[in-house]
């Protein structure tokens, strides 16, 4: 793939389940905490917290619960220590300070049917009285056999965008179509090393990034961050060691307030040092983990070189999310029919490295990630082979649905390749609307 093109991280579908209140109080300054779960899978959940200032603003948090017969996973929006059943969660930096009367919210996914308990606001019991009062008012729950919960924000649909580019900025894309969730390309090692920085230039406290990223969290969007790509240099070269690497890992995660990280394999990696810096993120914070990987045909799926670097993934056991790139390969008859067959072809493989994965788990483990208009190589990708790939996407309950990118999302009909359009005839912001509509 060339240097337009890369790609998603991702996990498993529920759909909305019973609503599960913990009732708010307070100090004397009435601030207060509100606990619900917003969706069920059978052998876990997603919860929220939602912490409201009273008559006085907050200028930073702590919330605290039990979670008895529960384990904690990802977490987003907050950072967090545990001792055994006991989590402490405090502020990040972009939502610590809480105007009166307004409020703020973090997330978690909890593998187990335990809710938290003993819950306290700065100290305060968020009952009142120690305990926790629950409502609960029940709605439908869908399982779908996975064991991967769905990713911060509950997002489906995240489409690639260059961050390095000044347009089109992550607010402008959501106020014009309503997606909320990207995929931020690409975060690489810098000419101080392993060190780093977006497109290996731009530094991670880039006001006009942070700015972008904070605006859309605000408006209830998250972000993933991308490593890799078609151009290096790469963290996981420049970074020798697994501890040197997760180091850079939390630095750009924190940087955009992110737990969620895309490794796109366009060269060779250290797979050993890279997947035991992925596992050390899943076991200390819960990270979200996709690859991102090249197909070398339709009816073969990945390339030999990233099957091997899945089943060292599988071998140290971290949780991934597989996204084969639907671009550039070699391919027969229709394209839109011919990234169908990849993708295929991909989940073939991942039962070979995770045989005891039931379908439903290893499809809810899948991503989709097609480079939108002219491809690098040829193929060209239109309105009505998106809407193949969509539909393959619905049937099969995937993980993640992405595109290249949301700076190509508009026309420019008879042109090369570019990076800042499609090459094709369509609307703005044509594909995005298309996707976006996808809930798993």
């Amino acid at each position: 793939m060339s240097r337009f093109a890369v790609f998603a991280a991702g996990a498993a579908t529920a759909l909305v389940a019973g609503l599960v209140a913990i009732a708010p109080t307070a100090s004397a300054a009435g601030e207060s905490a509100a606990f619900s779960q917003d969706s069920s899978w059978g052998s876990g959940y997603q919860g929220k917290f939602t912490i409201t200032a009273g008559t006085t603003a907050l200028a930073g948090w702590k919330l605290e619960f039990d979670l008895a017969g529960a384990s904690l996973g990802s977490y987003w929006d907050a950072t967090a220590t545990s001792s055994g059943n006991h989590h402490t969660f405090t502020n990040r930096e972009y939502n610590g300070n809480v105007s009166a009367g307004a409020s703020t919210s973090f997330g978690f996914l909890a593998s187990g049917s335990a809710l938290p308990t003993n819950c306290k606001l700065n100290g305060v019991p968020c009952g009142g009285g120690g305990g926790t009062t629950t409502t609960t008012t029940t709605g439908p729950t869908t399982t779908t056999g996975s064991d991967v919960p769905p990713t911060p924000g509950s997002a489906r649909v995240a489409p690639y965008i260059d961050i390095t580019m000044p347009t089109p900025s992550l607010i402008d894309v959501a106020n014009a179509t309503g997606q909320k969730h990207f995929t931020l390309a690409f975060a690489l090692g810098s000419s101080s090393g392993c060190v780093p920085a977006w497109g290996g230039t731009v530094p991670l406290n880039d006001s006009r990034i942070v700015n972008d990223t904070r605006a859309l969290k605000a408006q209830g969007g998250s972000v993933i961050v991308a490593t890799g790509g078609a151009m290096g240099p790469y963290l996981e070269h420049v970074c020798s060691t697994a501890d040197a690497l997760y180091n850079a890992y939390v630095a750009v995660l924190d940087g955009v307030g992110s737990n969620s990280i895309d490794v796109d394999v366009e060269a060779t990696i250290p797979q050993a040092v890279v997947n035991t810096a992925l596992k050390r993120l899943q076991d200390t914070r819960g990270t979200t983990v996709s690859y991102t990987m090249r197909v070398q045909g339709q009816d073969y799926g990945m390339d030999p070189y990233s099957v091997d670097v899945l089943k060292d993934a599988a071998a140290k056991g971290v949780n991934v999310l597989v996204n084969p790139m639907l671009m550039n390969f070699g391919y027969t008859g229709n394209w839109g029919d011919a990234m169908v067959n990849a993708a295929n072809a991909t989940l073939g493989q991942m039962r070979a490295i995770w045989p005891s994965k039931s379908d439903a788990q290893l499809k809810a483990l899948l991503g989709l990630t097609p480079m939108i208009g002219r491809n690098d190589t040829g193929p060209t990708t239109t309105q009505d082979d998106a809407r193949k790939v969509l539909d393959y996407a619905k049937a099969n309950h995937v993980g993640r649905v992405a595109f290249w990118s949301a700076g190509r999302d508009k026309g420019c009909p008879g042109g090369g390749v570019s990076p800042t359009c499609s090459g094709i005839s369509q609307a703005n912001w044509e594909f995005t609307n298309l996707f976006k509509i996808y809930t798993g």
